[in-house]
């Protein structure tokens, strides 16, 4: 894929740290890391047992919390917001900023529980409210994101999902190495780069099991959905390896 459609350089310089039986940073960017689509969710899979109610209250939390903020959210702009005009727009705009911002940080905490998972750290469902400290660096990250895939997208559309599947970690970069926002976008961008269609092709499995598991009143997602974010976690560990205080716990 052309650099035509690169993120900003940013200046990384990654330590080796973490758990060297997988990757590091190092090795994620330079594309120095290995994993197979079927041996990755057959780990995640035996993985599952034992974790399922931890990430499935984890999940129930999460989407609790998303509830109540809309909830909230609607209230104040019924109360305080008119109907149409200019100021409608601002109210729409800072009401997704609140709800992204909020989600943000949650969604990390889930896949730091598949993360955690992944190396046999231990779960806590308390982990979803452990990175609001991060809000602000994910919401640059997201915007920043979103920024690149709208051009991605007009150009073509193949760009835009390009950098889609690209940009998948560098959100939990932002938490679990603490890069800034370019610097996570870069170096999501330029380690998936390396095993693009492995990672597309993971990805695609992954849907297509959940998909399947909806079937029956959705009962089997009890088992895909932590499987699926303990398969993510095994991916993010495999191309960028685990530091020390998430192996902690």
């Amino acid at each position: 894929m052309s650099d035509v459609y690169s993120t900003p350089q940013s200046n990384l310089t990654p330590e080796r740290s973490g758990d060297r039986r997988w990757g590091s940073l190092e090795d994620g960017v330079n594309g120095n890391y290995h994993f197979r689509v079927g041996e990755l969710i057959s780990e995640a899979w035996e993985r599952t047992s034992g974790a399922k109610l931890t990430i499935i209250l984890a999940g129930i939390v999460y989407f609790a919390v998303m509830f109540g903020v809309s909830l909230v959210m609607g209230f104040v702009i019924g109360i305080v917001g008119p109907d149409s005009g200019g100021a409608a727009v601002v109210l729409a705009i800072l009401n997704q900023v609140v709800v992204t911002a909020v989600s943000l940080p949650l969604g990390m905490g889930l896949f730091m529980l598949g993360l955690k998972r992944s190396v046999d750290a231990p779960l806590n469902v308390g982990e979803v409210f452990n990175y609001f400290h991060k809000a602000l660096p994910l919401l640059l990250t997201a915007i920043l994101m979103y920024v690149m895939l709208f051009i991605g997208f007009l150009l073509l559309v193949l760009p835009g999902i390009y950098l889609m599947f690209s940009y998948y970690l560098a959100l939990p970069l932002v938490i679990e190495k603490n890069l800034s926002p370019w610097q996570a976008l870069e170096a999501s961008r330029k380690a998936v780069t390396k095993r693009w269609f492995a990672v597309f092709g993971l990805f695609l499995l992954l849907g297509l099991i959940n998909f399947v598991a909806m079937i029956p009143l959705g009962i089997g997602l009890i088992w895909t959905i932590p499987m699926t974010m303990i398969c993510y976690g095994a991916l993010y560990r495999n191309v960028f390896g685990v530091e020390d205080q998430t192996m902690a716990g």
